[in-house]
């Protein structure tokens, strides 16, 4: 038995084709020992295996291109190729279409869109036609079809029904590899078989069926063998339509309003929330990050992007009557009054919110731990979480004895020893139901999320989490696994027009190359965990794959920063240049006498004698006791206001020395200690110490900086992406979206255009540096187009805070003649709305907030009170909550049906 492997594809010079596969033919598997093809011209490859000694009843294979002038290698995208080995065959050949990775399409091949087209439903029986003759099989992926679709083949032979649709030939659809399939004899012998694809409706006759577009396929028969068996792989179905595009809400967990909850969103309200997106034609709803962020068990937890566990998610969200009532009637009758309370409340109470549930968790669990881990559900539950979700539970409880999470204080537990771990869960451990607890609480809150993603799909509506590029410095995941982090630096961001200073998270960074090692097994661990939920997810802060900003440990704010890995400035660039390098000029705080009054006014004298110390006549530095941010901090941490006035006096001065810290040109470079390498501070060109260098040294020093920032890096930053993104995306079949916002350097468009992941496009903030806002004309399709985000105003809130930017969107953006009104009208709102719907974007997600704007009645008087987060403030409190609950929302016929009208005629709300 002989293979022929055919296949076009135009190469350029020092290119080579191959293909591997599960047998040895074909490498098993190890793409350096692929089978390599020939060249025959036009495009054309081929390649010839034996196949007579091999055993296995089939085989997969796919293509692979190499690049001998570089060294790369190219995959195909999607599943590979499987080949039924049948004896009675002497040849098989096999006519092959590349899968292009970075194709737009292949984002239907996720498991977004297996909700959106419900592709698993078709059940097709195709005609198997005579084993005798049945020697021409059909092959080809449509992930754009709706369950009242199937797909057939039509072409030149009467098998094929001679170009007659009615007469085309039914495929059947192969679930595990995601194909329509059909084999058939050709009776006749054809110089040319001629073929193409097409989608006929089931349950509508009278349905137009949708043929493909393009050229046909061909395939030349040179003889009709009935020992030669041709298979065509035909990549995917050609649409002649427009790519699909989609509408969905952006609302956070917590906001959720309903009468169920208590006095906070929990996972069960998200089925409501999905109804109402049902009625208005929306297939998507994105959520916040849901991890567990207990640490304090104040209110700076309600901070959803530093959690304890990236696996365990947050007690906040449980539906505590979905567990089961308490024995205790009037405990429960005491719980029901609270519920009234809290949930007539217009913000979230986050401490009387978790106060309350975790004291029912407590009671419900003394009640019901007896019979918890007898359950067949419960064993299967721990077995397949357990390597997380028992030392998270452990985690806990020592967090909770010893009253803070921070793990060194753990005392004989203080480094993990999963041995020792495991031992508190014994049936001998004197604290098996304290840690059991947390177990408790996760499988519930497990069930209830699982519940809300499964009646979300039974709807066609996508689930959409949020993942945090970071992990919190006292973390189950940092105890378990320090060295997968930099305890010694922060993870954060450089300044924006949202945060002037920066942003320091505080969270340290990841050690990247020991998770090299076992090719990022805690991301696709992670992933695949998130996965149980979500069928597609935003990264946040995505660039932090490509380069994260590194504060250091003894910062607060984030402007001495630099990014890691980067190619620091080297001393002989200074001097080529002309400029002395002088340490003390450009590394040291330059703090000089005459511009002390302009921070610190009538206190200026007082901060000279507490907190600086003179160099020289008009220059000082810092004393050693506050020669850092944190010093500072901590020295007034340990001060008591006397009143508002003198609290707001208290954090000026603070705030004025951690600026007289930002006062440098250069940071000494991480990973270098020869007093040789150096990066440049961020914004350096805004600061006091750049004002007053010389002309020339302006000159250079902003060179260099450009150089830096924007241009010696890209190569390095791309190579770190596409080393470590692969890995994370491959680990399940979530159709991702990344989070590019901020300082994008210009290799981020292209790796994440060829990773197929979704750009984000903020109309506000436009990757663009030359202009002031996009245009959602212009947005690519792999994106999401949204008019502002969690972090942001919303659209109402930003229309009063520049009235000038106002008046240019007004004008340039809407298109809108004369002088802008003050508010955002609904009508205006409504322009934006409509302008996102029809953006190229394959998504469009708003935030609710910015969506009830259209409407004058249903919308919040205030739009200062829809804002969910302030960047700038560091412990910024996340409370906001809908102002009318889901069922109220759902009622709002004439607005429901507005939306919904707004959605379909934009053509966002088709099948397929």
């Amino acid at each position: 038995m002989k293979a022929t492997f055919k296949i076009h594809y135009e190469t350029q010079f020092g290119q080579q084709l191959a293909v591997v596969g599960s047998i040895a033919a074909l490498g098993k598997g190890v793409d350096e020992e692929a089978l390599e093809m020939n060249y025959l011209g036009g495009g054309t490859w081929i390649a010839e295996v034996d196949l007579s000694k091999t055993r296995a009843k089939s085989f997969s294979y796919n293509y692979i291109l190499f690049d001998k002038s570089n060294g790369i290698k190219y995959k195909e995208a999607g599943t590979p190729r499987v080949v039924e080995l049948n004896k009675k065959f002497k040849n098989i050949i096999l006519q092959d279409a590349w899968n292009p990775y970075h194709e737009v399409s292949n984002a239907y091949d996720t498991a977004a869109f297996d909700v959106i087209f419900n592709t698993n439903a078709p059940k097709v029986k195709a005609p198997k036609g005579s084993t005798k003759n049945a020697t021409y099989c059909f092959e080809v992926n449509v992930p754009r079809i709706n369950s009242d679709y199937v797909a057939k083949v039509v072409g030149s032979t009467d098998e094929l029904g001679n170009w007659d649709i009615e007469k085309a030939l039914p495929m059947a659809y192969d679930s595990d590899r995601n194909v329509w399939t059909v084999t058939t004899p050709i009776q006749k012998s054809h110089h040319k078989l001629k073929y193409k694809y097409v989608l006929v409706n089931t349950a509508d006759k009278k349905a137009a069926p949708e043929l493909e577009g393009g050229f046909d396929h061909v395939y030349d028969i040179i003889e009709n063998d009935p020992k030669t068996f041709v298979k065509f792989s035909d990549h995917r179905f050609a649409y002649d339509r427009h790519n699909w595009k989609g509408m969905g809400v952006a609302l956070p967990v917590f906001s959720l309003r309903t009468d169920n909850g208590l006095g906070v969103g929990e996972f069960l309200d998200i089925k409501e929330l999905v109804d109402w997106s049902t009625e208005t034609g929306m297939r998507l709803v994105q959520i916040l990050p849901v991890n567990d962020t207990m640490a304090t068990y104040t209110w700076v937890d309600s901070y959803p992007y530093a959690s304890v566990s990236v696996y365990a998610l947050h007690p906040l969200y449980i539906n505590l009557e979905a567990i089961g009532e308490l024995k205790d009637k009037k405990k429960m009758t005491k719980l029901k009054k609270l519920k009234k309370t809290l949930n007539a409340l217009d913000t979230v109470d986050y401490e009387a919110v978790m106060n309350a549930k975790m004291d029912y968790l407590r009671e419900i669990w003394s009640e019901k731990k007896a019979s918890f881990l007898k359950s067949a559900k419960v064993k299967a539950f721990i077995k397949e979480q357990g390597e997380w979700l028992l030392p998270y539970a452990a985690f806990c409880y020592f967090r909770d004895k010893y009253k803070t999470p921070d793990f060194t204080k753990f005392e004989d537990f203080a480094v993990y020893d999963a041995k020792k771990v495991a031992k508190l869960f014994d049936t001998k451990s004197k604290i098996k139901d304290d840690v059991n607890f947390y177990v408790f609480v996760q499988y519930h809150l497990h069930a209830q999320l699982l519940e809300a993603s499964e009646y979300a799909q039974s709807k066609g509506v996508v689930l959409k989490g949020d993942i945090p590029i970071g992990i919190y410095r006292f973390s189950a995941d940092a105890w378990t696994a320090p060295h997968l982090y930099n305890m010694n630096g922060q993870a954060g961001a450089p300044p924006d027009d949202f945060a002037v200073n920066g942003q320091n998270w505080g969270f340290p960074t990841y050690d990247w190359d020991t998770m090299k090692e076992d090719n990022y097994a805690w991301w696709t661990s992670r992933m695949t965990h998130l996965s149980q939920y979500f069928q597609t997810f935003r990264i946040d802060h995505i660039l932090g794959f490509f380069r994260i900003w590194e504060i250091p440990i003894d910062s607060v704010q984030g402007l001495l920063g630099q990014f890691r890995p980067a190619i620091p400035l080297h001393l002989s660039e200074f001097e080529n240049r002309g400029v002395q390098f002088d340490f003390d000029r450009f590394c040291t705080p330059y703090i000089r006498e005459h511009f002390l009054g302009e921070y610190f006014g009538y206190d200026t004298d007082w901060v000279k004698n507490e907190f600086l110390e003179q160099k020289w006549d008009g220059a000082y530095n810092f004393k050693a006791k506050f020669d850092s941010q944190v010093k500072i901090q901590e020295y007034f941490n340990g001060i008591k206001p006397k009143d508002d006035e003198d609290k707001a006096r208290l954090e000026a001065i603070r705030d004025g020395l951690y600026s007289l810290h930002n006062e440098v040109l250069l940071i000494p470079a991480l990973g270098y200690t020869d007093g040789m390498h150096y990066a440049p501070r961020v914004t350096m060109d805004k600061s006091r110490t750049f004002a007053e260098l010389s002309p020339a040294q302006k000159h250079h020093f902003h060179e260099l900086y450009i150089d830096y920032f924007f241009k010696r890096q890209e190569t390095l930053w791309a190579a770190q992406a596409m080393e470590k993104l692969p890995a994370i995306k491959e680990a399940t079949n979530m159709l991702i979206c990344g989070e590019d916002l901020g300082m994008v350097p210009d290799c981020v468009p292209g790796v994440m255009t060829e990773l197929e992941i979704l750009s984000l496009e903020i109309q506000r903030m436009p990757k663009d540096p030359t202009i002031a806002f996009g245009h959602p004309g212009n947005y690519p399709y792999e994106s999401v187009a949204s008019p502002s985000s969690h972090d942001m105003s919303t659209v109402r809130g930003w229309w009063t805070e520049d009235r000038g930017d106002t008046q240019r969107f007004y004008n340039e953006i809407l298109g809108n003649w004369g002088e802008a009104p003050m508010e955002c009208e609904p009508w205006i709102a409504e322009q934006v709305l409509q302008q996102h719907l029809y953006a190229d974007s394959m998504w469009c997600i708003f935030p609710l907030q910015d969506m009830l704007a259209i409407d004058a009645e249903i919308r919040r008087e205030d739009p200062e009170d829809e804002r969910i987060n302030v960047p700038a403030i560091k412990h910024h409190y996340w409370r906001y909550r809908m102002h009318l609950s889901c069922k109220e929302l759902i009622e709002q016929k004439n607005f429901n049906n507005k939306l919904k009208g707004l959605i379909t005629a934009s053509g966002r709300n088709t099948k397929f």
